[in-house]
């Protein structure tokens, strides 16, 4: 069973009916219990950082998100959910994150014609084997919606890259622990791909 973490804040129902049409079984919760026996486990969201931090602590679900990323399971992350892993962000003024992932989240600076937020397809670039992106083609499109991005210390940790203005972290991999800015449960073949191959992950 995969356990779709629910703190009031995400687009939890796509990303629950996304693995349901690959053929994985989940289910969105905040039971800690739950949490525990899962098979896999995924933070999603959508909001301000630092709104969402204080529901992940109001509800107790930071010590679970941490056991569960020490204990090696399956762990995925996607948009916000990329975002909360990291040390801290610069939305709003400073927020402390997980630190699960060292590094910073920063928002975007572009010139015009570009906008922020960066909402749409773009093209996602792979720079190494994560194994979520296998099966997928290299320079495939996905869809964002963000105005912020992490900037990680530790650069042996992007597995892609994306341009928009300059390039920026798209995606990260360390150890038991994949999350994309982008939003695999609404990028179509490729996204119902990379959960498909979460589903099945075994690190």
């Amino acid at each position: 069973m995969i356990a779709i973490i629910d703190y009031g804040m995400g687009n939890l129902r796509s990303v629950s009916k996304a693995f349901e049409a690959v053929g994985h079984q989940a289910v969105v919760t905040r039971e800690l219990a739950a949490i525990k026996n899962a098979s896999h486990v995924v933070l999603p969201g959508v909001g301000a950082f630092g709104d969402c931090m204080a529901n992940l602590e109001r509800f107790n679900l930071v010590d679970s998100i941490r056991s569960t990323i020490q204990s090696g399971k399956p762990f995925l992350g996607i948009c916000l959910g990329l975002q909360l892993l990291f040390t801290e962000s610069e939305e709003f003024g400073r927020h402390r994150g997980l630190d699960i992932i060292a590094g910073t989240v920063r928002k975007f600076k572009v010139d015009p014609p570009l906008k922020v937020p960066h909402m749409g397809w773009n093209q996602v670039s792979i720079q190494n084997d994560c194994p979520l992106f296998a099966g997928i083609a290299d320079g495939s499109n996905w869809y964002f919606v963000h105005s912020y991005f992490v900037d990680p210390l530790d650069r042996s940790v992007v597995a892609t890259l994306t341009t928009y203005g300059a390039s920026f972290v798209s995606s990260v991999w360390k150890n038991n622990v994949v999350a994309c800015q982008f939003h695999p449960e609404k990028s179509q073949a490729s996204g119902l791909r990379l959960i498909k191959n979460f589903g099945s992950w075994k690190p």
